[in-house]
């Protein structure tokens, strides 16, 4: 088995700089022209586009490795396995990476088109290698069993005992020892699963599910309960008690194409512990191409957006419709956050809005509607969320009282801003968040200079590293008329967010302060660069303009 991280996909490859004549299609692309875009939309995250142009240029170049590799990294990426099963390129120049996926995809596409008798011949005799080795371990008992070689399906598993690997290897001979009806076997490894370390974590649903099928459910409460008090409250397990304990219908026991997904799906969640978020969503795609599931695809999309494929993965998440319920309510935050990152705030506001338009009862979205509206500057909106009856409820998290400050805030209304904040750190009194915005009001309006010296002192404290918490206590310093210390803290802050308008005004008005007053303006002319508010850029022009009216402020350094 592969440890560690597994290796990248290979960088492209170059194309061959003398072709004579150059192949065109029938519209008159050239391959050359077809390879540039297929790349460039697959580095865009284009996976779909860049496969179809790869492909078309494949096709006018069959003979040509490169275009060949290529064509197949973008369909995997992409989801046209397919495709990429056709290819399935090898031979010795053909990167391990590649190769061993290749063999992988083609045995998963043959057990898709029911070839189960080819889907086990591609790896009985030459399993799949590395960086794809667990994956190809974890699938083949399926392939096996699907293609009637039990002997070999149900081989006992090597390894050591408490290797996760292994334990996941016995998950999957336990399903199929219950598929082959051998239920005191397949028991047996459950009960050995359960007791190994992190087993009840991971393994109490499989059991559970096993028992309820076997019509133990008081048995199976029992272990849904142990669990529960063992790793605590986890949703999941509370709903197959419910299940359980009210007699409803046991999941149904996978099949064999179902059981190989779920191997999959196993190896696709190490391999995204891991860092290996790419191969993560191959496994994953692969894993749907067996068992369409709305979840499996949300989780390609999840899995392609940990690796920056943010495109692709807006794509994928774009393919979950309404009919999917949860799933796609989760698509769609999915995809909100994703087009924040971009810093595409309209976008993510759309899709926050399908999101609650789907569930206009989840206090989480609303909270997240609400979050993105403030974030945009529409607070009147996002106010009635946050003071409407989902969010201001008894039960309000801290979190909920934290956003609700920060828009009483915009809306200048202090008092109740203060409120806000008081009451979220009676909840949570060494969250350094809290301590350091509760500290700036009291600081900044000048309400309770010296106590909101001490709250943000605290939260620097707790989190020395953060650069606002610094800038924060710089500015309390400054408001203290300690000029000198506010100014070594206020640099530190610049350090740590150099694009930050804010830190670099307060910094040049200490500087000022101390009589440096050319690093002053120079700090001032840096802050309207950085594309302040109106606000703060009109009060930095003032202060370019005539300085600062202090009486405090020591010995120049030169002529303004």
């Amino acid at each position: 088995m592969p440890t560690g991280r597994p290796e990248a996909l290979p960088p492209p490859a170059r194309m061959p700089e003398i072709w004579e004549p150059v192949p065109v299609d029938s519209e008159g692309r050239s391959v050359y022209g077809l390879f540039l875009v297929g790349r460039l939309a697959a580095s865009e995250g284009e996976a779909g586009i860049g496969a179809e142009y790869l492909r078309r240029a494949q096709v006018l170049a069959p003979d040509v490795e490169t275009l060949q590799l290529q064509a197949f990294t973008s369909s995997l990426i992409g989801g046209d396995l397919d495709y990429a099963g056709r290819l399935s390129p090898d031979g010795e120049a053909v990167p391990p990476v590649l190769a061993e996926a290749g063999r992988l995809v083609e045995a998963v596409q043959h057990l898709v088109r029911g070839d189960a008798a080819a889907a086990w011949g591609v790896v009985a005799d030459r399993p799949i290698g590395r960086p794809h080795a667990r994956p190809g371990t974890y699938v083949a008992p399926f392939l096996a069993a699907a293609a009637g070689d039990w002997e070999r399906a149900l081989a006992p598993v090597q390894g050591r005992p408490g290797d996760i690997n292994s334990l996941f290897q016995r998950s999957h001979r336990a399903q199929l020892l219950e598929i082959r009806g051998d239920h005191g076997q397949a028991e047996a490894e459950y009960q050995q699963l359960i007791a190994s370390r992190g087993g009840r974590q991971l393994f109490t649903l499989a059991y559970g599910e096993f028992l309820e099928r076997r019509g133990r459910r008081a048995d199976a409460v029992a272990l849904y309960d142990a669990t529960q008090a063992e790793v605590g409250t986890d949703p999941s397990l509370q709903a197959a008690r419910a299940r359980a304990a009210g007699r409803g219908r046991p999941p149904a026991l996978p099949t064999l194409r179902e059981g190989a997904a779920r191997a999959l799906e196993n190896a696709a969640l190490q391999a995204s512990i891991e860092g290996a978020h790419e191969f993560s969503a191959v496994y994953l795609r692969l894993a749907y191409a067996l068992a369409p599931d709305p979840e499996t695809l949300l989780n390609v999309g999840v899995s392609l957006a940990e690796a920056s494929l943010e495109v692709a993965a807006r794509n994928t998440f774009a393919r979950i419709g309404p009919e999917a319920g949860r799933v796609y309510v989760e698509a769609r935050v999915q995809a909100a956050l994703s087009y924040g990152r971009e810093g595409m705030p309209d976008a993510a506001l759309a899709e926050l809005n399908r999101a609650f338009s789907a569930r206009p009862s989840d206090a989480g979205i609303a909270f997240l509607l609400a979050s993105q509206l403030a974030g945009m500057g529409r607070h009147e909106e996002a106010l009635a969320l946050v003071e409407g009856p989902l969010l201001n409820a008894a039960t309000q998290d801290h979190s909920v009282r934290y956003l609700r400050a920060g828009i009483y805030d915009a809306l200048g209304r202090l008092d109740e801003a203060e409120a806000e904040l008081w009451a979220a750190l009676q909840a949570r009194p060494d969250d350094p968040e809290i301590l350091n915005y509760l500290g700036y009001i009291w600081v900044d309006s000048g309400r309770r200079v010296d106590q909101g010296a001490e709250l943000i002192a605290r939260a620097a404290e707790i989190d020395p590293g953060n650069a606002n918490i610094q800038d924060s206590l710089g500015w309390a310093r400054y408001r203290q008329g300690r000029y000198e210390q506010a100014v070594g803290i206020l640099e530190g802050a610049v350090d740590g967010e150099p694009a930050n308008a804010v830190i670099n005004d307060h910094l040049g008005d200490a500087y000022w302060q101390v009589g440096r007053r050319r690093e002053a303006v120079f700090q001032w002319n840096r802050v309207l660069t950085l594309e302040p508010d109106a606000e703060l850029r009109a009060a930095v022009e003032r202060k370019l303009e005539g300085g600062l009216p202090s009486e405090d402020a020591g010995s120049t350094d030169g002529s303004f």
